[in-house]
């Protein structure tokens, strides 16, 4: 199922190419039934500020070492369909309020043609708002959140990821990239899914994941730690980034450097030079060829199978 939803994502960054591609790159396209990898990339310099000015002859792809050619380039922010995960477990009864307001101002940096879900999770997962553009809506949905359970962080993202899938392109003249940006205060105490499942699916899905794991006052408590873990390990392999504030008034300041982020990164695609249709993992790296600048995207993806359309 993962395979063909990633490949329905190559077609339609396919029919993008003629009308994004200036005339004279247009000899750049992408033939039909070629497996076609699809990058969102976001470049940072030493100081880790966002680098805006590159152009394709600034990138090169590499997959399991082997140099890919780059077939589609864009630096025009495509639409986003974003999951918004908010804990409400009983942990964060005293800073709920804090959370919701940084949230909202948040939501309202998405432009009009983004959507949105908002998921609220304790010991239940529950989708408050289902994906929509409207900012009115997303409020009264975070301002909806009570505090109270436990947490179940692990079912509360793989539910989200399952539910991007939903949020397709509206029409073959766009494409949409996926994050979750999930806000928790402790380690999954509530869920029947492993961090191994929830992994395993990020890793199949096209989904950044980017994760701020709010800091309790005794920062050496293990469950605090093994949370630490999971939102870092999340972040790396999808592209995403991890932030951990030490006090929730940073919080407003972190969701804007996520939502600067994603306005910010460039779209790569390549034809894989790889025939093999066996399924196995495939580790991509993104290098920038000015000096003092470091790329950042998903770690890989598993190629295609035999059965694969």
């Amino acid at each position: 199922m993962a395979g063909r939803i990633r490949i329905l994502a190559y077609i339609l960054l396919a029919a993008t190419l003629t009308a994004a591609v200036p005339a004279a790159q247009r000899g750049q396209t992408f033939r039909t039934g070629i497996d076609v990898v699809s990058l969102n990339v976001t470049v940072l310099d030493a100081a880790n500020r966002l680098i805006r000015d590159l152009d394709q002859a600034d990138f090169e792809v590499f997959e399991d070492g082997a140099n890919q050619e780059i077939s589609f380039f864009s630096k025009t922010q495509s639409p986003i369909a974003l999951a918004l995960l908010i804990d409400s477990s009983a942990s964060m009864e005293d800073r709920l309020g804090t959370a919701q307001e940084a949230a909202i101002g948040f939501v309202q940096r998405l432009r009009p043609e983004d959507v949105a879900e908002i998921v609220d999770f304790d010991s239940r997962v529950e989708i408050r708002q289902t994906f929509t553009s409207d900012q009115a809506a997303l409020e009264k949905a975070i301002r909806a959140t009570t505090a109270g359970g436990s947490t179940a962080l692990h079912h509360a993202i793989y539910i989200s990821l399952k539910d991007l899938k939903k949020a397709r392109a509206s029409s073959p003249d766009e494409i949409r990239r996926q994050a979750v940006v999930v806000l928790s205060d402790g380690e999954d105490t509530s869920s029947i899914l492993s961090y191994e499942d929830v992994l395993d699916q990020a890793k199949r899905s096209e989904t950044a994941i980017y994760t701020i794991g709010l800091r309790p006052k005794d920062n050496g408590s293990r469950g605090f730690k093994e949370a630490e873990f999971v939102l870092k390990q999340l972040a790396y392999e999808t592209g995403g980034r991890a932030w951990f504030p030490d006090n929730i008034s940073q919080l407003a300041g972190v969701y804007e450097q996520i939502a600067t982020e994603l306005a910010s990164q460039y779209t790569l695609g390549y034809a894989s030079k790889n025939p093999r249709r066996d399924g196995a993992w495939r580790r991509i790296v993104v290098r920038v060829k000015r000096e003092n600048l470091a790329a950042r995207t998903k770690q890989g993806y598993y190629g295609p199978t035999s059965t694969s359309p």
